[in-house]
């Protein structure tokens, strides 16, 4: 494993052990059999699998401040920057309908969000932040944007009820969702990726980019690492005390939500980075390196494999069925069988990951 240039390894194996991550927690042998860490909290609460989606887009957001900070700070920066910018949202956006068409390609069912529209959105805003604003007017941003949503939703009653509630699908992110969100809903009424709940995403990846402001600063490695953790504690308890009054819950990405998941995001990133970056101890994160080089891609390809895997019949079941009742026959619990297959698929995922590496092809939507 080779470092190139002024990247972090570290940085690369957290993007690719998160897509594994997410990979792992989307595609269960059997969906009604997973071990309760890998499953969504039902409500308010977080799980490990809770943690997937907001650390993915704080990696957008300091890979924002790495990929524009240095031409920024030198002024190198060219007009052309702002039509990438844009053109690269508009195809991960793009690429999100796809998926969401596939297989059967009905459009009178089609959903308008979804993981990679919340990335692209993310990343527009974001980005065209970063190279407008300094680091304050970024915090400032993140914070008006975490206060502005949690007093919104604890203050303004759901319209025709009268009354402020944060119960799934009686919220008022929830009636905005009814009112204004085109096509449908993961939740029938409502969506978890809808439109309020997008405004708070954008302060995780904020947190990201303040994050990666502190990474191309002028301060020594293991000065970033001290500064880093010690501003994940910080923010990952801020939101803990946050919560106790507006949980934690990342179906409606409430702003104690963003605050804990991006604190315990800065505190794996400087641990990660003390090892790796500092110590030299890259051993172990190959893998992370290897899927996180072309991250969004194996993403879109874990969609498409999933159709023979998991959707297309063989026999009277498909694949995945077989296998999980196949291993269960044989004395696996049934929890841990849907896992195999879970990490099987991770490793499928893995073969296109490598050969791309392999070749240095790196696909960039």
């Amino acid at each position: 494993m080779e470092r190139s240039g002024n990247r972090l390894i570290s940085l690369d194996a957290m993007r690719g052990f998160t897509i594994a991550a997410m990979i792992l927690v989307n595609f269960p042998g059997d969906g009604d059999q997973v071990y309760p860490p890998l499953q969504h909290s039902v409500w308010n609460g977080l799980t490990f699998t809770d943690l997937i989606a907001p650390f993915f887009l704080y990696i957008v957001g300091v890979s924002i401040a790495l990929a524009y900070g240095r031409k920024l700070f030198t002024n190198t920066l060219d007009a052309g920057v702002y039509r990438k910018i844009v053109v690269r949202s508009l195809k991960i956006f793009a690429v999100g309908m796809f998926l969401n068409l596939l297989p059967n390609f009905d459009f009178a069912e089609l959903r308008w969000t979804g993981t990679l529209h919340r990335i692209a959105i993310v990343f527009l805003v974001c980005a065209l932040l970063f190279l407008h604003t300094g680091w304050r007017v970024q915090a400032l941003a993140g914070a008006l944007i975490l206060i502005g949503y949690w007093l919104a939703m604890t203050l303004i009653p759901t319209p025709g009820t009268g009354r402020v509630m944060l119960e799934p699908g009686v919220n008022l992110a929830a009636w905005v969702d009814s009112q204004y969100l085109p096509g449908r809903m993961w939740q029938g009424t409502w969506d978890p990726e809808g439109i309020l709940s997008t405004f708070p995403s954008i302060a995780t990846g904020i947190t990201g980019m303040l994050a990666g402001r502190l990474l191309i600063s002028g301060y020594e490695p293991s000065h970033k690492v001290n500064y880093l953790m010690t501003a994940g504690l910080f923010t990952a308890a801020l939101g803990y005390f946050w919560g106790l009054v507006f949980p934690v819950n990342e179906n409606l990405w409430t702003s104690s939500f963003v605050l804990v998941t991006s604190g315990l995001a800065s505190l794996l990133l400087g641990a990660m980075m003390f090892l790796v970056d500092i110590l030299d101890r890259t051993k172990g994160m190959a893998p992370g390196v290897i899927f996180g080089a072309n991250a969004i891609t194996v993403y879109v390809l874990a969609d498409i494999l999933s159709i023979p895997f998991y959707q297309i019949p063989i026999g009277d079941s498909t694949l995945n069925s077989h296998v999980v009742a196949g291993l269960t026959t044989a004395g696996v619990a049934p929890r841990l069988a849907s896992m195999v297959f879970a990490l099987l698929f991770v490793g499928i995922n893995f073969i296109p990951a490598y050969l791309l590496y392999r070749k240095k092809v790196f696909i960039k939507l």
